[in-house]
């Protein structure tokens, strides 16, 4: 999608702030003994309380409102019956649509207690993030993305798994620009242009390098096994820098 009114760009930063309050939301739930059935409800609640309709299920009918990942799953993982326990890594994604736009934001939590290793992936994780948002402004190779999130990755010994990928986002949940890699890619030679909408999530961690698939056709792994997280937002380009969407409020 490329932003080329006013309007359009109220109406995404209305979903992209839902989407984020039901993150935040979410993750103030997160505690020992809470499942991901319940943690579902409660973003499937902020999300038709504000209108939005979710995203996966909307799109791919997803067997869940929002994609709750814990430890060795990184993405994708299926809201139910697996109960939250003391020093897990859950990873919270919400896509979500309101007068037909569409946003996508997510965010890694650690329940207390955790390592001290864990707590620096979090840390470390959204720093990613913010590294890559900063490449971001009109003009500029969408390449910088990655090769500047490859830089702080490789300057922290930690890795980043590569067949997960940023994406346009807007009209739809997957859009132009599609596959936008958040490592260096030497392939990549397409340009940001002025109100071009993606999103920025990197999945940084301590060894794995690829998602696989597991027993059922929507979860994904770490592989090798490793704890491994995941911060996004969606953004709009700007020739000023980026324009975050998915701020809570």
């Amino acid at each position: 999608m490329t932003l080329n009114n006013d309007e359009d760009l109220a109406r995404l930063k209305e979903i992209g702030r839902i989407c984020a309050n039901a993150v935040q939301i979410m993750g103030a739930a997160l505690e020992p003994g809470i499942t991901t059935a319940e943690l579902d409800a409660i973003g499937r609640k902020v999300l038709e309380d504000a209108g939005a309709r979710s995203a996966p299920e909307l799109t791919y009918n997803f067997p869940g409102a929002t994609c709750i990942s814990v430890n060795e799953e990184i993405a994708h993982g299926i809201p139910g019956a697996r109960i939250i326990q003391a020093g897990d890594l859950v990873n919270i994604d919400v896509s979500a649509e309101k007068n037909g736009l569409f946003a996508d934001t997510g965010s890694s939590f650690a329940v207390p207690p955790v390592k001290p290793q864990i707590e620096r992936l979090c840390r470390d994780g959204k720093r990613a993030m913010w590294v890559g948002l900063n490449e971001v402004k009109a003009g500029k190779p969408l390449a910088a993305i990655g090769n500047a999130i490859g830089s702080f990755a490789k300057k922290n010994r930690y890795t980043l798994v590569t067949n997960l990928a940023s994406h346009g986002v807007g009209r739809s949940l997957h859009e132009e620009p599609t596959e936008i890699a958040t490592w260096p890619d030497k392939h990549e030679k397409r340009r940001m242009t002025d109100g071009m909408v993606f999103t920025v999530e990197p999945f940084l961690s301590l060894g794995a390098q690829w998602a696989e698939g597991g027993d059922d056709e929507w979860t994904l792994y770490s592989e090798p096994r490793a704890p491994t997280v995941q911060y996004e937002h969606t953004v709009v380009v700007t020739r000023n820098g980026p324009l975050v969407v998915t701020l809570p409020g």
